[in-house]
């Protein structure tokens, strides 16, 4: 009974319906996106690890009618025939060199064997096309795989979105509730992008099923510089904040080497100086997404304003 009425949400799946396969289907992203293009009408296919069908993720995946298929990422061969009869490969894929390079570039190779005609990368991020080697180790990563896939006979589209909306919520230094302050470095007027993992996911699936996408897709769900995340703040939490320049962007830059002296944490996805990168790409205006942005391209998605989730949260 659960998951028929679970799957009540969902239109039923259309036999010609496009099949949209999705890996890294089990994190907090493929599982919005999942839910995105099932709300769409397509048929999805999630690939999981070897014996991860019992996984509370999994679970949640078969309730909203995906089709689970296990497989193994050491081998082109099993990611070949788990990728036949799409219309599009996404990536949700998250981790380090072994997954955003080596393992996603098993995938792309599986997509082009199955004769996928699109592929839509775990870019997700900010601009990382325009930052130097060296800024940010995952955007490096990011770089290495798509010289990779810019190389496969497919169609690829990577979805640019700046920072994650969600993070400003804790994990994000820049806004602090307690004693209503904002954080930052460098230029309190430099224009910052900002989109919620829902948004992200929701345009991601309308992507998917569009088959004319360019090679990149730059969205924002709020543009706004520290003075503008002063506002929002002050306006969702009913209480007035001040922002606080701690210093420039050099002295940030220090700090980042010398936390990463300190503890390089060489194998976490986000340690502490990850993190501060990010921020360093985004105060200096290197990773500004390019406008005009392509919010508009899918009418019916609204976007979250950070007033609105900075409320809801405090709510």
């Amino acid at each position: 009974m659960a998951a028929t009425a679970e799957n009540n949400q969902y239109p039923s799946t259309s036999p010609e319906a496009p099949l949209v396969v999705l890996a890294g289907a089990t994190g907090q992203l493929g599982l919005l996106i999942a839910h995105h293009l099932r709300q769409r009408g397509a048929r999805v296919r999630a690939l999981i690890r070897l014996g991860s069908r019992a996984s509370a993720e999994a679970e949640s995946l078969r309730l909203q009618g995906v089709e689970l298929a296990e497989v193994d990422y050491d081998f082109v061969t099993s990611l070949t025939q788990a990728c036949r009869g799409a219309s599009c490969v996404v990536s949700a894929l998250s981790g380090l060199r072994e997954v955003i390079v080596e393992a996603q570039t098993r995938l792309l190779q599986g997509a082009v064997a199955a004769e996928v005609p699109r592929f839509i990368p775990s870019d997700f991020s900010a601009d990382f096309t325009k930052l130097l080697a060296g800024s940010n180790r995952n955007f490096d990563l990011r770089r290495e795989f798509q010289r990779r896939m810019d190389r496969a006979p497919i169609q690829a589209t990577s979805i640019l979105n700046g920072m994650f909306m969600d993070l400003l919520k804790g994990q994000a230094p820049l806004i602090q509730p307690g004693p209503g302050l904002l954080i930052y470095w460098g230029d309190a007027d430099q224009p910052l992008d900002f989109t919620t993992m829902v948004d992200t996911a929701a345009f991601t699936a309308a992507a998917a099923l569009d088959p004319d996408t360019p090679r990149y897709l730059r969205v924002a769900g709020d543009v706004l510089s520290i003075r503008g995340l002063q506002g929002a703040a002050s306006a969702a939490f009913g209480k007035s904040f001040r922002p606080l320049r701690v210093g420039g962007l050099g002295t940030l830059a220090t700090l980042i080497k010398v936390t990463r002296t300190l503890a390089p944490a060489k194998e976490e996805i986000f340690p502490p100086w990850q993190g501060m990168q990010y921020l360093h790409n985004m105060l200096s205006g290197q990773a500004k997404l390019a406008e005009p942005l392509d919010n508009a391209r899918y009418p019916d998605i609204r976007w979250t304003t950070v007033r609105e989730l900075l409320a809801t949260h405090h709510g």
